[in-house]
């Protein structure tokens, strides 16, 4: 979540909370938003800028400890291995491939070093923070393409490079980055032979590029609309710089829900989480329907009072850091532990 200086400095109210979301959202989240966030002009009323991706970014908390932080430069991107303390398992360390958000325009591996090395300390697992190609410089499929190369060079090289354990694979990822995560857990099954996954953590997924604010098929589109953060319109300027070609919105690379039958049959269990004040409510809500019925052993966290970006803030909102505290000890560390 970033502020901009100079837009706060006029004090200029531009997004504040809305009245018909402010009684439902999380105090705290509310108190934080308020008093920062509402004096920003919203992004895709700006001309755009890429020096807005060196933003400052407000409400994480202080990355704890862990054993290793390296830095690996791959073929047109680089990623960040966060290796825990201690003596890693015989068998090598559970890996976490994690897929930043910033609706496939913002973000990188250095906004999401709190997220990676938390996980790395609470799940006892390396993770791969991928610090994928941005658009609108590199649309659509540079990210998907990134992905894939990460998993595969995880997949083939990395109990050699990183003492990884290559049969406990885990994928996820935040918005935009769990719309990657999706697709990354669908390419795994359909590659011959299949690359096999033990899970994958969809956090707020975008799945269906084809959603309109129309609220058809999703009404959380029209439900929130006036929601923090992650608003229709903002949605739909991330959309337009990834997905320039509009033919490219409804192939499953870029919206997951679209993937084939066949290939939801063998995608590996799954955590969808969700929050009620998020327009995406109800593609991931549909997401997780659709991989349940394929038999997808699936579980959703629902948290209603909570919006779109309410992990980023765990030092400002209590809540935030409960649902990460949830995340690694109730889904990554048991799954990565499964035989």
């Amino acid at each position: 979540m970033t502020v901009d200086s100079d837009a706060q400095s006029e004090r200029n109210l531009y997004q504040p909370v809305h009245p018909d979301i402010l009684p439902k959202l999380d105090p705290e989240f509310a108190a934080f938003w308020n008093a920062h966030n509402a004096y920003v002009v919203p992004l895709e009323q700006r001309p755009w800028d890429p020096a807005c991706r060196k933003d400052p970014v407000l409400g994480g908390s202080v990355p704890p400890e862990v054993g290793k932080v390296e830095d690996i430069k791959l073929s047109n991107f680089d990623i960040r291995v966060f290796t825990p303390e201690g003596t890693p398992p015989e068998e090598g360390w559970p890996v976490f491939i994690y897929l930043h958000g910033g609706g496939w325009v913002l973000g990188n591996i250095n906004t999401n070093n709190s997220f990676s090395a938390t996980v790395c300390k609470r799940a006892s697992c390396l993770v791969v923070s991928v610090n994928y190609r941005l658009a609108p410089e590199d649309p659509y499929p540079a990210a998907v393409e990134d992905s894939v190369e990460v998993l595969n060079w995880v997949y083939h090289g990395g109990k050699a490079r990183l003492n990884a354990n290559v049969s406990k694979i885990a994928v996820g990822g935040s918005s935009s980055g769990g719309n990657l995560a999706a697709v990354l857990a669908h390419k795994a099954v359909q590659v011959q032979p299949p690359i096999p996954l033990i899970f994958q953590l969809l956090i707020v997924p975008v799945v269906d590029n084809t959603a309109s604010s129309s609220g058809v098929p999703f009404r959380s589109w029209a439900e929130n609309k006036n929601t923090v953060q992650l608003t229709p319109a903002r949605m739909l300027w991330f959309r337009d710089q990834y997905l320039p070609n509009h033919a490219d919105r409804a192939a499953w690379q870029s919206s997951p829900i679209f993937a084939p039958d066949e290939s939801f049959r063998k995608l590996p269990r799954a955590c969808v989480m969700v929050m009620g004040l998020d327009i995406l409510r109800d593609e991931a809500l549909a997401y997780a329907d659709k991989m349940e019925r394929a038999g997808v052993d699936t579980e959703v966290m629902f948290y209603e009072n909570a919006p779109h970006p309410i992990l980023s803030m765990d030092v400002f909102c209590g809540l935030a850091d409960v649902l990460s505290t949830m995340l690694c000890r109730q889904w990554l560390k048991p799954s990565m532990q499964h035989k």
